[in-house]
Formats: structure tokens, sequence, C-alpha cells
């Protein structure tokens, strides 16, 4: 509410996240709810404003006695990094504001409330195969009040539901599920939602340190009613179903496709747990048996919570178990072969969160290599690991809590880390067939083979194959690669063109980026792999 006095001079003023970028020519949409509390009133006057000169300027009708939401569409006169947005109501009396929105029209693929052009387009260039959201430990909550509720996330923007989260910061939830849905279908990708499996976090403050809150039993009915919702939702008709039809309303009116749903997230593996994530799967599967469910094996990757987790999805026949962990590179470098003893038989793996952690936690190319590796280990297991993803993705300069994470940015940069760019290449060369591959070096001392990796693959689809080479040794490796496979690659010739991706540089590099190049490659051929070096040859 704002006060202005007869002859007052008041306004609003926010400089939002570190200022507002604006660049010369762009539009931008403001809107605001407004009411006429007390008094005449008058116009109100926004602008956009650095260092006290004006960079935008529109002025909005009177308000009335009801709330009413008022738009117009601002147009830069000049770049600023640092703007600010002013409100100034012009009449007299009592002015309640509400909701007062900037947005860019230059969103990624237009769209209206959409993501930052810059940044979607950085996770578009990976080509990822699905987004999990909201997201690890958002997802269940600080406590039971504040277990993440989807149905607070849809329809019009003023009648969400913010909150902070358990990493303390706030969610406008102007990024909900309809623009998460929505920002999928744009990469091309597999939405994957992960909800509470009835249970808050283990370390919510309310609570104290492991003490896990779960929704009373009488209470379950509702919340597993909440996430059949969800895929009624996402997948339901827009004309016979009453989510279906919300979604419709929304903008959306044909299905969004959804095959996954995730349940839980690096919860403790209790009674209490147990009977609300079993409860919440049951249904799930007898309403929607074709939806891939993916539970969770608890915080760790080794431990009763993840002995129990496993053995649950085993007697219960989930699909497939969400892990997670964060290792030293050592520990990358010795479990090359992680994966080679699991189960053929057993429920699928979603390694939902993993990253190299040195000291200091840098994101850097021993730290990248070492998870180049480990991709490696996964793409020879790719019929028990169905999927990855390395976390955490996005920070912000200057409001950043956890590192390393994936991609940094502040107000006017995208900064992606070395980590990226081996994510990038392997999520553009992942293929789906697995082709056996040698690769024989002339040093057979254990230490310095466990630094070396090699791994090959097939798209069907083009015909391309990849062929991934890690070295995480302090100096260049004489290798001979043996491509007897592939004999329809030199069908016609003893050597055909391929092109070479290399990502290499100095152990602490953390600004590397790869280079590309065309080689010669034929059914047998030496290829030195350089020290401290990720290659990808295309053939």
């Amino acid at each position: 509410m704002v006060d202005v006095k007869e002859g007052g001079d008041v306004a609003l003023v926010n400089g939002g996240f570190d200022g507002i970028v604006l660049r010369k020519g762009e539009k931008y949409d403001l809107s605001l709810f407004a009411k006429q509390l007390e008094g005449k009133g008058g116009k109100i006057r926004v602008s956009l404003v650095q260092d006290g000169q004006v960079v935008a300027q529109t002025t909005l009708k009177a308000p009335k006695k009801e709330w009413k939401k008022m738009t117009a569409v601002l147009k830069a006169g000049a770049d600023a990094d640092k703007a600010s947005i002013k409100v100034e109501p012009l009449g007299e009396g009592k002015v309640g504001l509400d909701l007062i929105s900037l947005f860019p029209q230059n969103t990624f693929k237009g769209r209206k409330n959409g993501m930052r052009a810059d940044l979607a387009q950085t996770l578009a260039d990976m080509k990822p195969k699905f987004m999990r959201f909201p997201g690890g430990c958002a997802a269940h909550g600080d406590g039971l009040h504040n277990i993440y509720n989807w149905k607070e996330t849809i329809g019009p923007l003023e009648a969400r539901k913010p909150q902070r989260n358990v990493w303390n910061y706030h969610q406008t939830r102007g990024l909900g599920y309809y623009e998460y849905f929505q920002l999928c279908e744009d990469l091309g990708c597999e939405p994957l939602p992960v909800l509470a499996a009835g249970v808050c976090c283990q370390n919510s403050s309310d609570r104290g340190n492991g003490q896990q809150g779960g929704i009373p039993m009488e209470k379950m009915p509702e919340y597993v009613q909440d996430v059949l919702d969800l895929i009624e939702w996402a997948n339901g008709d827009a004309k016979t179903t009453e989510w279906g039809k919300k979604r419709a309303e929304q903008g959306h009116p044909a299905p969004f496709n959804l095959k996954y749903i995730g349940i839980g997230n690096e919860d403790l593996i209790s009674k209490t747990f147990e009977e609300r994530y079993l409860m919440i799967i049951k249904a799930v599967k007898e309403k929607y048996p074709d939806i891939v469910v993916c539970g969770t094996a608890g915080p760790w990757s080794e431990g009763s919570d993840y002995e129990r987790g496993w053995q649950l999805a085993n007697e219960h026949k989930i699909d497939m178990i969400d892990e997670h962990y964060y290792r030293t590179p050592g520990w990358f470098i010795y479990h090359q072969d992680y994966y080679d003893q699991y189960d053929r038989n057993g429920a699928k793996v979603y390694l939902g969160e993993y990253a190299a952690h040195s000291p200091g936690r840098p994101n850097d190319i021993e730290t990248a290599l070492c998870e180049a590796l480990h991709i490696c280990g996964m793409e020879r297991n790719g019929d028990i690991v169905e999927m990855s993803s390395y976390a955490p993705l996005l920070a912000k300069e200057g409001h950043t809590q956890w590192n390393p994470d994936m991609i940094y940015f502040n107000n006017t940069e995208v900064k992606p880390t070395v980590g990226y760019y081996v994510q990038k290449l392997c999520g553009n060369s992942s293929g789906d067939e697995y082709i056996e591959s040698t690769l024989t070096v002339n040093e057979g001392r254990k230490g310095v083979r466990e630094r070396l990796a090699v791994s090959t693959v097939r798209d069907s689809k083009t015909g391309k194959v990849y062929i991934k080479l890690v070295n995480v040794l302090n100096h260049p490796v004489k290798g001979k690669l043996d491509l007897g496979s592939l004999k329809d690659k030199f069908a016609q010739s003893q050597s055909v063109d391929a092109r070479l991706h290399l990502l290499t540089g100095n152990w602490d590099d953390r600004n590397a980026k790869p280079t590309e190049r065309t080689i010669q490659v034929s059914p047998e051929f030496e290829y030195e792999l350089p020290a401290y070096s990720f290659s990808l040859i295309e053939i």
C-alpha cells in the first residue's frame, strides 16, 4: 500500500536481482494489480531508471475501487545493466499495489512468461533427453507445510502461491509446472517431475536433523490424488477430464505425453517413508500402468538406506531407482566398473545427481574428465543405467550456496564450465546402441590403465558412430584402436574422414573449451590421447 499525501512525491523503487538489464529497442511487458483504497486517486506512472536517467516510461489509468490488472509495453530507449523499476501513484490517497511484473518479450522461443533466452539456449545446446523438476530437496520441502505443491504453480500468476524452500531462497512460482512442461517441449526432452513420497526432508529445520515427518495417514488419500491429478493434468483429454481441461485453459490443449514420474528424493528409508511411498507407487501403477515410476534409494550410494531402497525396488518391481552421489576424483577413477556388477534383471538406474568433488570444489579439467570416465562406464552399462544428470545445474554468481555447479551466470552473461562441455559433448553423441571396443595401450600398470576409458556407441537414426576416449594422466598416451566391427564404415575405402572434438588443458584449468577438426580413421589406427584430455571421434 502506498499513501500519497497532498503535494507528496512517493514512489516504489525496486532494482530486481542485482539490477534490471535492458537492451535498446527491446520491448518489456509490464503488468501490475492496483486498487484505490482511499482518496481521490490518479494515474500511475511507471519508469525504468538508471543513474537518474529514464530509459523507458509509461502512464497507466487511475485505479478503481476494485482490484484490476493493468498492463503496458515499455520499449527501452538505451542499454542498461543496473536499471530499477519506479512506480509512482500520481493522485492522492492510499493505493494498493500487487504483483508488479516486468518481463522481456525476447524469451526462449518467444514464450510469454518464458525462459531467459541465452540460458535456455545453453541447455538446448546440450540436446538433453529429459529434465528433472523441481529438483532435489525443493520437492520434499523443509517440513510438511513446505512440501512442493504442483497445483500451486499453475494457472494465472496472481493465483500461484509463492514460498521459500529448504535451501532458504524465495520461489515466486512464476516458473511453475506449466512453464517447466512447456520448456521440456521446446527443448525436445522428456519431463521428469519429482514429487515428495508423503514425507518431508529429514533435515527439515522445523523438526531437527534426522527427524523425518510424514503426512498423517488419514490425509494421504488426498495427497495420492494430487499425484494422480498431475498425470491427468499432463496427459488427460482437454474435453473429458477435469485436469486436462485446466491444462487446455492455460493454453495447451494437446497432452504433454508425460512418460516418467519420480516419487521421493534422498529420503531415509524408514517405516514412515515406506508406508507412504509404496501407497503412492501402487496407486500410480494401478491407474497409469504405462507411466515409468522412478523411486529412490536414499541419500547415499551405500549403507542401510541404499540397501533397503533397492530391496523395496526389487520386492515391489519399481521401474527405476534414483541414485545420488558426489565423490572424489579418485572414487570415479577406481569405480569405472561400478555398474558392471548390478543385477541385469532388477530395476533400472537413474543417476539423478552426481559430480566429482575435489578439495575446494572447483569445476575443472580433472573433475570433468573423471565425470567423463563415469559416463563411459554408464554407456557400457546402458542396459542398467537409463538416465543420468549432473547436479546442480544452474547457479547465479553472487548468490551461490553450492559448488561446483554446471552453468554459472549473471545478469548479462552465461558461463558454462568445463564439466558442461563434457556433458554437452556426451549429450550430443549418446547414441542408442553400444559397440564393444578395444583400446590397447603400451603400459600395463593398473594405476595407469584405470585413468583411461573408451566407449563406442552408434546412433541408429543417423548411422553415426561416436568413440569417446578419456585420459586423466599427466602425459600423452599412444593408443591403437581396433574398429573391425565397423566394416560398413570402410566398405569402399581403407580410411574415412571423421570429426575430432578435443577437450584438454592443465589439470586445474577451469576455462578449457573443446576444439574441432577433421581427421582420418581406418579399421585399425593409432591415436595419441593428449595429457588430461577427452576426445570424441565422430564417424
